[in-house]
């Protein structure tokens, strides 16, 4: 493998951590109600663990409310005690084949708390990255070993990755500021 297919699977890499890293912040609950909130939720469909959205239609009414439509009237009640067991300390409310899901204001301490959950995830995205770019100088490295470049070359794809890396740890900084903006947000 060459210097370019090195830099390009761990551009690629560190891409997928950033990926990552806004789907683990989007459930993350601030105080506005978005569907994507519901996303991890999982229902029992016959028998079956099926996601939220793939049983029900999911809608905003307002800021602070969700609408599930689940598409068959026999599923109401598995789609309420969906939401009720999630981990996201919702408590929906079910009227006809509608149900409420109304999001309940945060305090003060559980946005704290919440800021420090998305400092953690943000933290284990900036290890993730870091640890890309020493599997990729190590690659470098052993490329030099078997004399399949110079040491200019390894020195400036060195140079090249770390750009790379800056560049991928300052977006993580970014979605993490606008994260906790968010969150403290009242």
């Amino acid at each position: 493998m060459g210097i370019a297919e090195i830099k390009k699977t761990t551009e690629d890499k560190m891409h997928k951590s950033i990926e990552a890293l806004k789907s683990d912040l989007a459930k993350v609950r601030t105080g506005r109600a978005h569907t994507g909130l519901l996303d991890h939720v999982m229902v029992d469909y016959y028998g079956t663990m099926m996601p939220i959205n793939q049983v029900a239609n999911l809608n905003l009414l307002d800021s602070r409310t969700i609408s599930v439509q689940p598409w068959e009237k026999k599923m109401v009640q598995a789609v309420e005690k969906a939401i009720r067991e999630s981990d996201l300390g919702l408590n929906p409310q079910t009227q006809g084949d509608i149900i409420r899901v109304p999001m309940p204001p945060l305090t003060e301490e559980r946005r704290r708390e919440l800021v420090k959950v998305i400092k953690q995830e943000g933290e284990t995205a900036r290890v993730a990255v870091r640890n890309l770019r020493r599997d990729a100088n190590q690659s470098f490295k052993d490329l030099l070993k078997a004399k399949e470049i110079s040491e200019d070359e390894d020195r400036r794809a060195q140079d090249e990755v770390q750009k790379l890396t800056d560049r991928y740890i300052a977006e993580i900084d970014k979605l993490l500021a606008q994260k906790e903006t968010e969150i403290m947000a009242v």
